[in-house]
């Protein structure tokens, strides 16, 4: 049978360190208690797993440390070219506990920096279309079960504890396409590229969005939204039907853009038109005109003043689908 470990982070990937992101107002000493005490969730996945016959250990990591404390236990055997990679077969099993597909996020990343290999030492064994190998499968005990649009939901993955446990102990995976960025982090769901004033308005900016050799921007066009998506998630922006369709698995990241039009109408004057640009392709790439712009990467706030590129790693990740 095998081992699993049930990871729960007491951090939230954007926040400050050891921050879980909520607002419980700090994280004294009783905070922190508060955190490394396992949730309802988290105990009743627990038990079903050992009901399964599993031994089950149940970690919170408050650190990217300790999360690759976790994630060194997925180690395969030493290879002759000295880079670390995932066993193909680990008698280890991971489940993370998440609130937000950020936090989701948080442990893919350390994933990839673990196993991704250096370009100098790129072996000959690693897929032409990729730059990460075959990373371990995790199973994702959703925290907020009443959330339907996290990237759980959107996959249709189980949401319930015994659910999960038993999507851990069937062993059967599906493979899923991750987005890498340069700016040194992941994307498992999506991104929305523009800010908003304070009452939730879309702020025009411009920049060059380029997916492939496709410009759905040439830099001049006042752009309200950007949408990138891996999955469904950022499909809809204020109403506004962004994506046409969500799919983490066909190799490819959607872009939209929407641009407002002026359409003049004789008799009528002129009347504005949002127009939404559709490309997808293996890589996309946005260059601001003008200053700072911010953006949500899986609910993770950031921002950018150059250009910032994602890039689609084909079926790099797994989950545990039951």
């Amino acid at each position: 049978m095998y081992d699993v470990i049930l990871l729960s982070l007491a951090i939230g990937e954007g926040s400050s360190a050891g921050a879980c992101g909520s607002s419980c107002g700090g994280c004294g000493v009783l905070e922190k208690a508060a955190c490394d005490t396992p949730r309802v969730p988290v105990r009743e996945c627990a038990d079903a797993l050992t009901a399964g016959g599993a031994l089950v250990e149940m970690v919170t990591a408050h650190s990217d440390a300790e999360i690759d404390e976790v994630i060194a236990r997925l180690d395969g055997p030493t290879r002759a070219d000295g880079l670390t990679w995932p066993a193909s077969d680990s008698r280890v099993r991971l489940v993370v506990a998440s609130a937000t597909d950020g936090q989701l996020r948080a442990v893919v990343r350390r994933l990839v920096r673990r196993y991704a290999p250096p370009p100098s030492k790129r072996p000959a064994d690693l897929a032409a279309d990729r730059t990460v190998p075959d990373l371990p499968p995790i199973a994702i005990l959703p925290l907020d079960v009443a959330n339907t649009t996290d990237l759980a939901a959107q996959l249709g993955l189980p949401r319930v504890p015994s659910a999960v446990a038993e999507a851990v102990l069937s062993g059967r995976t599906r493979r899923l396409d991750l987005l890498r960025n340069d700016g040194g982090s992941v994307t498992v769901d999506g991104a929305l590229v523009g800010g908003v004033d304070d009452n939730g308005r879309a702020l025009p900016w411009r920049g060059r969005v380029e997916v492939d050799d496709a410009v759905l921007s040439g830099g001049d066009d006042p752009i309200l939204a950007c949408a990138i998506g891996n999955g469904a998630g950022y499909a809809e922006f204020d109403g506004l039907q962004l994506l046409a369709e969500g799919n983490a698995e066909d190799g490819t990241v959607e872009v939209a853009v929407a641009v407002p039009m002026i359409v003049k109408k004789r008799f009528k004057g002129t009347k504005i038109r949002i127009e939404v640009r559709r490309a997808r392709g293996r890589a996309v790439s946005v260059l601001p005109r003008d200053g700072e712009l911010q953006f949500l990467d899986d609910g993770v706030a950031g921002s950018m003043n150059r250009k910032r590129s994602w890039w689609t790693e084909p079926g790099a990740w797994a989950v545990y689908a039951g």
